[in-house]
């Protein structure tokens, strides 16, 4: 074990899949000798030169779109997308295409493709470049979706995303690229399965589940209320909402009869209020308070400083939250 943070752990797996398997390679904006926005994939296009490592013009359409062929003709394709924000352009590539293809030729294909793209606002990077759309992304079929909160979910995470031969979207909150927190992750092989989410903190009073930077600011709400008012969270980590682990959710919500859904997407359309829907659909007889959602309002992002951290959900919204269904 060493502590390294997600941005070291995304490169270590992309390098230890294109080590691993020869028909990985990297497509995208800035991947060659720039090595990635932050660097995090340094020393592959020396490596492997730029047949494997592919230097794009900005146009995330035609990123896609060649990742497209290239899957469909048995490589596996990581199309960095650099933000989620603007993978509109490609939109047509993300809902008619990529994710129709197996399912239209009768399973006789696979799309083994990789999409990495930025999510998140906190760093004051404004309306066009700070969104969690993974709501959106939610509502079409064919395409899974990842949101790692810490370095060895993402490392693990990302290797069993280049292994599928489904289209996959892994999401990087930028507030843990750019100096989050370090986690342990393994010297040796591994890789973190989807559809099984993680207890991040056991709990007996209220059930939380957030994704991705949520996560971390959940943690630190679950300290200060048990020190303050001995309420005790059970902080669930979902780690893939596309597929979700309704079963661990169900379960801690059987446990503790509340539950709070904790994320940074805007409230209308969110991973949030799909999980509220189920909770209330299939558990509804474990709850002992209404079920509370936490999350953005439904605005863009604001670019002022002080506007931007009033916008992102905090610890003391959640603790708001909190105390309504425990008071």
């Amino acid at each position: 074990m060493r502590e390294i943070n997600l941005r070291e752990a995304l490169g270590e797996a992309i390098a230890e899949e294109m080590e691993r398997d020869p028909a990985v390679f990297i497509i995208g904006e800035d991947v060659g000798k720039m090595g990635g926005l932050m660097g995090e994939i340094g020393g592959l296009y020396d490596k492997y030169g730029a047949e494997k490592v592919r230097d794009t013009p900005l146009s995330e359409a035609a990123i896609l779109g060649a990742a497209i062929g290239a899957a469909i003709t048995g490589l596996r394709p990581i199309a960095r997308m650099r933000f989620c924000d603007f993978m509109g352009i490609a939109w047509d590539e993300v809902l008619n295409q990529m994710t129709k293809m197996r399912y239209m030729f009768g399973g006789k294909i696979k799309v083994p493709l990789t999409m990495d793209a930025l999510s998140g606002a906190g760093r004051r990077s404004a309306a066009q470049h700070s969104q969690s759309l993974e709501g959106m992304f939610m509502c079409i079929p064919g395409l899974k979706i990842v949101l790692p909160s810490n370095a060895r979910d993402a490392k693990g995470l990302l290797k069993t995303a280049i292994r599928d031969d489904n289209p996959v979207l892994f999401l990087e909150h930028k507030r843990l690229m750019w100096g989050g927190p370090k986690s342990e992750v393994p010297d040796g092989e591994y890789t973190v399965p989807f559809g099984q989410a993680e207890i991040k903190r056991e709990g007996s009073d209220v059930t939380v589940v957030a994704t991705a930077y949520m996560v971390h600011r959940a943690l630190d709400a679950a300290e200060k209320l048990q020190q303050e008012k001995d309420i005790s969270l059970e902080i669930v980590d979902p780690r893939t909402i596309v597929p979700f682990d309704k079963e661990t959710v169900l379960n801690s919500v059987k446990k503790t009869g509340r539950l709070v859904v904790f994320t940074e997407e805007c409230a209308t359309g969110s991973f949030a209020g799909q999980v509220a829907a189920i909770v209330a659909d299939e558990g509804f007889d474990y709850l002992d308070a209404p079920i509370k959602r936490v999350n953005a309002p439904d605005t863009p992002v604001p670019y002022g400083i002080i506007l931007e951290d009033f916008w992102m959900p905090d610890e003391n919204q959640l603790i708001k939250a909190i105390n309504e269904i425990t008071s």
